[in-house]
């Protein structure tokens, strides 16, 4: 079920679902350097990741990181 196994297809889910311009290349990024993003984007992507990946998603983690990377981190740990 886990759909989500790659940096890239963490991107292209971000992409697709939010209409939002994020390559790998914005993985590292901080949120507030993602153009157009913002909390709301968090909560639809965490109601994303747990249907594509079957799973709960580790809320405390996200909501403390700083970046796509530290949410793909938290993610797939």
């Amino acid at each position: 079920m886990n759909t989500v196994t790659t940096v890239d297809d963490f991107v292209q889910l971000i992409a697709d679902g939010l209409g939002l311009p994020v390559t790998a290349e914005d993985v590292d990024r901080d949120l507030d350097q993602i153009a157009g993003w913002d909390s709301l984007h968090l909560l639809w992507l965490v109601t994303a990741l747990e249907r594509q990946t079957g799973r709960s998603v580790p809320m405390v983690e996200l909501l403390r990181a700083r970046s796509l990377g530290e949410i793909y981190a938290a993610v797939t740990s």
